[in-house]
């Protein structure tokens, strides 16, 4: 296995990058490995993938013969923010490898790759929300300004998601936060979905020697 860095987006991605890794490399992650541009537990974000630390860090790993992965979120545009996260390599002079998700060629981010992994057999959830955000949806309240609702994030549909098969107590309810859920969880994820080829073929390419 190679050096490397793969530098995500914020604390959600980051455990689930490191559970992807076991699952798919058999082992766990060096220590450091994975990380993000945020501090005190504060998302990163793609801007932050220009601070100091984050510049200084690829550097460094690039000095040292290892490899950057910079995995982020393609949000609204695919295009746009791949080349917002590209011209930082010439901005700044560093080498990275770039992948967006949900996989490097949709719109979207960490919480549709979710979706699209989520067990087969909870898609009875999956399928109640939908019915639960149409309603909304079609709800006008006079007093409120503008009288549509608006439609929860993503980011609520999959902790509504775990909520619902998790338990009430306050262990249960940990499991729910982002830095704290399992993907390894065979009963919640699938990590062996098809959905997830193009972001295995993207780090057996980078990560293992040839």
């Amino acid at each position: 296995m190679k050096r490397f860095q793969i530098i995500v987006e914020g604390d959600g991605d980051k455990k689930f990058f490191e559970d992807y890794y076991h699952h798919i490399f058999g082992e766990k992650a060096p220590k450091d490995s994975i990380t993000h541009p945020g501090k005190d537990g504060d998302t990163g974000g793609y801007q932050k993938l220009k601070s100091e630390d984050a510049i200084g860090a690829m550097r460094q790993n690039t000095d040292m013969g290892g490899i950057n992965l910079v995995i982020f979120d393609a949000d609204e545009d695919t295009e746009s923010r791949r080349a917002e996260l590209l011209a930082i390599k010439e901005e700044f002079g560093v080498e990275f490898e770039l992948f967006l998700l949900p996989n490097n060629k949709d719109v979207g981010a960490l919480e549709d790759l979710l979706e699209n992994i989520i067990n087969p057999n909870n898609q009875p959830v999956m399928d109640c929300w939908q019915t639960y955000e149409g309603e909304l949806a079609k709800v006008w309240i006079p007093t409120k300004t503008p009288p549509t609702l608006t439609i929860p994030a993503k980011k609520t549909k999959i902790y509504a998601y775990l909520e619902t098969l998790l338990g009430t107590s306050k262990t249960q309810k940990k499991l729910i936060k982002d830095a704290n859920r399992n993907f390894e969880n065979i009963l919640h994820w699938n990590l062996n979905a098809e959905y997830l080829e193009p972001l295995k073929g993207f780090l057996y390419g980078n990560l293992t020697e040839k």
